[in-house]
């Protein structure tokens, strides 16, 4: 298949770079626009009309347009399924390939938020009970995800786009503090940000 042109709605700290992530692990060609959002480019009209939601990433392939990160990722690995990032939709490891795509967002990255977003109140405005309350959740997650990790990646010994969005997502706890305790997946985001791919996607 002709690969026509892909575009990348970027921001630096915001969900598109595990998408950059992606994309240099693909090695396809791609662009970056880079949005500011100090200036509130991801409101303007021209770019509501790409991603009505008004935030990034957002992506352009040819006519296709997606929004939604773990909706880009799903994507970009069944398009160049022969970079064999994605288990083919006949094998048995399609199942939790797409359950940790899907739980990476829906699961596991929402109490991280919560924990991140009463980090950024003053101190004085900290709910200790939110707080609390996140963190036992994210705990719930941390212990399946030790109880399933058997090998390096989430599928075993193959890396695959669920790593990208589960990696991403446990490197921004690791920033937070939150993987005090659970070494085995520390382990795991070092693998992950080990990764050229990954490290060109930061810069």
């Amino acid at each position: 298949m002709a690969h026509m042109s892909i575009t990348l709605y970027f921001a630096p700290g915001t969900r598109a770079t595990r998408i950059a992530f992606l994309l240099e692990e693909l090695g396809v060609p791609w662009e970056k626009v880079t949005l500011d959002l100090a200036r509130r480019e991801h409101k303007a009209p021209d770019y509501l009309a790409i991603n009505p939601n008004g935030v990034v990433p957002a992506l352009k392939d040819g006519d296709t347009v997606i929004f939604e990160s773990v909706a880009i990722a799903l994507h970009l690995a069944d398009r160049f399924a022969e970079k064999g990032l994605a288990p083919p939709p006949d094998l048995p490891l399609r199942g939790p390939y797409l359950s940790w795509m899907v739980w990476s967002m829906t699961t596991l990255e929402p109490p991280i938020g919560d924990v991140y977003s009463e980090r950024l109140k003053p101190a004085e405005q900290q709910s200790a009970a939110a707080m609390a309350a996140a963190m036992e959740r994210f705990g719930a997650s941390a212990k399946v995800l030790e109880g399933e990790l058997t090998g390096p990646y989430l599928l075993g010994d193959a890396f695959s786009a669920a790593d990208v969005m589960v990696g991403c997502v446990l490197a921004f706890a690791d920033m937070l503090g939150m993987l005090e305790g659970h070494q085995g997946l520390r382990d795991y985001v070092a693998r992950i940000t080990a990764r050229p791919a990954y490290r060109r996607a930061m810069q």
